[in-house]
């Protein structure tokens, strides 16, 4: 079993949250387990949801999707989320169209092929991660020397801030990934 609480029958969960679980097995051909462990508390899934998508979905010119599940695999890297790092390192394959670069960031991001921003980003990231105190405006505003401005760096933070309950919750839950993310955009 991939969760150590109760799993829901698709059949049984609210409509919205069954057709959401629906379109996106219908886009990758499976269910990610994350869908259905979270939907175990539906409207607790529903904020989680909703929050992921405001934050991921979307792409400015400085911070595109494949940097924002860049910073998902080293944050849930530095956090030791086995589910997270599988699933979004497929993502981050997919997105950046680079089949290395995510296990490289999942074990040391400090020597992935990063480029001088991606690994501005990685540092804040990880460094926000498990430290978060030690990170001070004048951090934050680094990244304005690599083409972010204010609404990037908020997203940057968001979506460390994002993954670590994401990735708790994987703890807690003792998610496993499903054995379809080891494989894609390989």
């Amino acid at each position: 079993m991939f969760s150590r609480f109760p799993v829901p029958d698709l059949e049984s969960l609210p409509d919205d949250l069954r057709g959401r679980i629906v379109e996106v097995a219908d886009k990758t051909g499976f269910i990610p387990n994350v869908f259905l462990a979270l939907a175990h508390r539906p409207e607790e899934a529903r904020a989680f949801f909703a929050y992921h998508d405001a934050l991921m979905d979307k792409a400015s010119p400085a911070l595109s999707k494949a940097d924002r599940e860049l910073i998902v695999v080293v944050t849930s890297s530095a956090n030791g989320c086995l589910y997270c790092v599988v699933a979004h390192g497929a993502v981050l394959r997919i997105r950046s169209k680079n089949p290395l670069l995510a296990d490289q960031v999942a074990t040391d991001w400090r020597k992935a092929d990063l480029d001088d921003r991606q690994r501005a980003i990685c540092d804040i990231s990880v460094r926000f991660a498990r430290t978060p105190e030690s990170v001070i405006a004048s951090d934050w505003d680094g990244l304005k020397s690599y083409g972010l401005d204010d609404n990037d760096i908020w997203d940057v933070g968001a979506i460390v801030g994002l993954f670590g309950l994401s990735n708790r919750m994987a703890h807690l839950t003792s998610m496993q990934p499903n054995e379809e993310f080891y494989t894609m955009g390989r």
